[in-house]
């Protein structure tokens, strides 16, 4: 088990690295750097810091500690949501709380919230997770407010990537398929209706069935992302030698991250990132397989689905697999309460694990006392 510990951290590090030596890379050229070349990448690193600290106090509590706490922190984080709609728009959402120089995204709060909630009712009604009320409508509606409430804030994105973590989350619980089959087909049409009555979001999937006829409007940044995946090659054009974020690609220090990776690192750099995120998975699977109870399973693989998915979302509209959504790179893309949060989530994953390898050593004493009191050191001789 220790190994897929070490996989998952090595995952983790490898990701921050890269993510700040890339904003350290493209930062400078933000629109809105305030005139300070070094702006973004102090900032992130503030935001790691404090992350750091989250990831720490995470790993260290019992994660069966947060089911005690769920109805505040749900109504809480719902409560949260809603505030969002108390502050202008930017860019056509309402997705920030904002105070002093600081802001907050509740949704990424509400990540966690929901995979709390899922794991927990779920575990608590495992013998009637195949009953259609109580296995499927009752845990799915209540995760569907908060859902809801950041749908409203036009930020599809998230909402989307939230569901598809919770019909994981319900699959593994044993819900029937049957339910999240329908339930998954009724939101992606709900979703491109969505979509499609937005004027700004339906000239995104314009775009993407013909970037080239839009690469001066919609399809903008999918296509100067993708010359900027071609351009560096199998060894890149060198960290800070990228073109595409000085003059043509905007957000590159955000959700289009992922090509200057590949303009400035090259396309092995690139294969790299995408191996940490499959290892990432594997090992973040493996530990959930291992908890101690089905809280903790369900929980650590609603954690882990979560960074996977974004991940997969993010490259997939990067490389113009996917029409264009604003969706970062999780632990690589700029963003406090982005970073902050998803740490959060490694130090829940932590504990998991080490109250999983209590428990088997526990076991373990139990069952074979000789055995075990053999491998522990013999006191010496005078």
């Amino acid at each position: 088990m220790t190994k897929y510990l070490t996989g998952f951290l090595f995952s983790i590090i490898s990701m921050l690295v890269i993510g700040v030596l890339m904003l350290f890379s493209t930062g400078a050229y933000a629109r809105d750097a305030h005139g300070d070349p070094y702006y973004f990448i102090k900032r992130q690193l503030m935001w790691l810091a404090v992350g750091v600290v989250v990831c720490c106090i995470t790993a260290c509590i019992d994660y069966r500690l947060w089911k005690r706490f769920l109805k505040p922190l749900f109504i809480a984080t719902a409560l949260l949501l809603a505030a969002c709609f108390l502050f202008r728009e930017i860019n056509g959402a309402q997705r920030w709380i904002r105070f002093g120089g600081f802001s907050l995204q509740p949704s990424e709060i509400a990540k966690i919230t929901a995979m709390v909630f899922l794991a927990s009712w779920l575990s608590d009604y495992k013998e009637e997770v195949r009953n259609f009320w109580k296995g499927f409508v009752l845990p799915l509606g209540i995760t569907g407010i908060l859902i809801g409430l950041i749908a409203a804030e036009v930020d599809l994105g998230t909402a989307a990537l939230i569901s598809a973590a919770s019909m994981v989350v319900m699959f593994i619980a044993g819900t029937r398929w049957v339910y999240l089959g329908l339930v998954a087909s009724g939101g992606l049409a709900g979703l491109i209706a969505v979509a499609v009555s937005m004027p700004q979001r339906l000239s995104r999937l314009v775009a993407f069935m013909d970037l080239e006829a839009h690469k001066s409007g919609a399809g903008h940044q999918q296509y100067e992302g993708l010359i900027a995946l071609v351009s560096g090659g199998l060894w890149g054009l060198g960290l800070g030698n990228g073109r595409q974020k000085m003059f043509y690609l905007p957000f590159a220090h955000t959700d289009f991250i992922f090509p200057m990776i590949g303009e400035e690192l090259g396309l092995v750099c690139v294969l790299f990132v995408i191996f940490t995120y499959i290892l990432l998975l594997i090992c973040g699977i493996s530990i959930a397989m291992n908890a101690s109870d089905l809280f903790g399973t369900l929980l650590a693989s609603g954690l882990v689905s979560l960074v996977g998915i974004q991940a997969a979302l993010n490259i997939a509209v990067t490389t113009a697999m996917l029409p264009n959504k604003g969706i970062a790179l999780p632990f690589i893309s700029y963003g406090g309460s982005s970073l902050v949060f998803s740490m959060a989530g490694v130090g829940l994953i932590i504990n998991i694990y080490r109250q999983g390898a209590t428990e088997r050593s526990i076991r373990m004493a139990v069952r074979h006392p000789l055995r075990t009191a053999s491998m522990m050191p013999q006191p010496q001789r005078p």
